[in-house]
């Protein structure tokens, strides 16, 4: 195991994690294969699998790692539409992770550090539906928090599959969504005027 480019030495899980993500990032989860990424990292077929199990495994370490990084994100926002901005800015920071993390057919849903995980998102989310004055909310916050999440959610999956490129012309992502949001949730007071 001593050619070019194989694994030495350090972190094998983060370096499993980290082929991992680049696999998905191009080719989508389905590409992804513990006997690939050993052999990218230059170690034995069983080195993957004593980090994560199995394929399933390795992508619930993927989700959970995401949903740790979405929250600290979100979290640092100082309100609904910035923590707007924050999910799309994570999706495109974050693409692999992104994928996997909203597709909970690829992972164990159950798992502890999973479920922290996801709770901490949720709830940096649900702080940003809580900071909204009460026109706002409607009579179910709850309804406010799936029409910000289906906004937030579906820019940055537009935006990921490249669907987004015509309409947006040369405006930056960012930008674009503040200025849906500001479109799209214009305070009730302009609109009478």
């Amino acid at each position: 195991m001593s050619s070019e480019g194989t694994y030495h030495h350090g972190d094998l899980r983060r370096a499993i994690l980290t082929a991992a993500l680049d696999v998905i990032a191009t080719d989508g989860p389905a590409a992804l294969s513990l006997r690939d990424l050993a052999r990218r990292a230059g170690v034995s077929h069983a080195a993957p699998a004593h980090h994560f199990k199995d394929r399933t495994g390795l992508l619930t370490a993927i989700a959970t790692e995401g949903y740790g990084l979405f929250a600290d994100a979100l979290a640092a926002a100082p309100d609904l539409q910035e923590r707007g901005v924050r999910y799309v800015r994570f999706a495109t920071e974050h693409p692999a992770h992104f994928q996997v993390m909203f597709q909970p057919d690829l992972y164990r849903t159950d798992a502890p550090d999973l479920l922290a995980a996801k709770a901490r998102a949720t709830e940096a989310l649900t702080e940003g539906i809580a900071g909204l004055p009460a026109s706002g909310r409607g009579e179910d916050p709850r309804l406010a928090g799936v029409a910000a999440w289906s906004l937030a959610h579906g820019f940055a999956t537009l935006l990921l599959s490249g669907n987004l490129t015509g309409p947006t012309g040369e405006q930056h992502p960012e930008e674009v969504f503040r200025a849906l949001t500001e479109l799209l949730f214009v305070p009730a007071s302009t609109v009478d005027e």
